[in-house]
């Protein structure tokens, strides 16, 4: 919508032969203006809205080569401690959660670039969760904006609840309760069941 009153007039009434010829002549007076000011409107972005070039692609091959690439910059024990969890289960959401919402598979926006791809806002989205930091907290780390940060959490929080909900998010089975008495026995917790209460 032009900031214009009497372009919008024009554009939100009947508009004849008379009308358009108008309305064509202020377009142009609105381009004279703008190129004499120096202001310049980008037509189609958000008003007063920064874009910053994150570098998204240089961002996944960093988290490639920390964590996936053979051989990664870090071992197998800075990922668990980094992510809370190990690398395998990670691997296994991310395939499951990329089957289950076409946002976290890697597309190209309309200007045909390559969006984020499903490391990097998975990695948004469990940083968040596992170090309670704020979203813009990882615009370094993984190259990725606070909105989309948020959005990827939220999406990720929706997609693990509605896969895994079923055989995850569950009253434990007596099979459960056996398992976990005998995992916190040889952990050297035992009875852990018991301090849940």
């Amino acid at each position: 919508m032009s900031r214009n009153p009497l372009l919008n007039f024009l554009l939100h009434n009947d508009t004849d032969d008379d009308n358009l010829e108008l309305l064509t002549v202020v377009a142009m007076e609105e381009e004279r203006l703008n190129s004499e000011t120096g202001v310049v409107r980008h037509r189609g972005s958000v008003q007063g809205r920064n874009y910053i070039h994150h570098g998204t692609i240089l961002g996944h091959e960093r988290i490639f080569r920390d964590y996936f690439a053979e051989p990664p910059v870090y071992p197998p024990e800075y990922f668990r401690r980094r992510f809370r969890m190990s690398h395998s289960l990670f691997l296994r959401i991310q395939a499951a959660i990329e089957a289950h919402d076409p946002y976290f598979v890697q597309g190209r926006n309309a200007a045909g670039m390559l969006g984020l791809s499903s490391l990097q806002k998975m990695m948004a989205a469990i940083r968040i969760l596992a170090y309670g930091v704020s979203a813009d907290f990882l615009d370094e780390i993984v190259r990725i904006g606070e909105s989309t940060a948020i959005e990827s959490l939220e999406r990720f929080v929706k997609a693990v609840i509605e896969i895994f909900s079923g055989e995850y998010l569950r009253s434990p089975t007596s099979n459960d309760i056996a398992r976990l008495l005998a995992v916190g026995e040889w952990r050297g917790f035992p009875g852990m069941l018991g301090s849940i209460d």
